[in-house]
């Protein structure tokens, strides 16, 4: 079984493939796979933070009921 790596480590793999093929130094075709390797790390990324986003909620007691508020909507 495939270890998961966290959010950051993605990120950081990320960073380091982008870093990569800034410097321009790398083959068409290993330059294509960092680009598809990039893409997943990108799709992965997006659905931690789309995971995390719809956990952020910040509970409100209003007339001793709970309430959830979005964390975007808070001032």
């Amino acid at each position: 079984m495939a270890e998961t790596k966290t959010f950051e480590e993605q990120l950081a793999e990320l960073e380091e493939i982008v870093r990569r093929l800034e410097q321009g130094r790398v083959s068409l075709d290993e330059s294509l796979s960092l680009f598809e390797r990039g893409v997943k790390l990108t799709k992965s990324c997006q659905k931690i933070l789309d995971t995390a986003e719809k956990r952020v909620k910040i509970l409100v007691s209003e007339d001793g009921e709970i309430v959830e508020k979005d964390f975007a909507n808070e001032n």
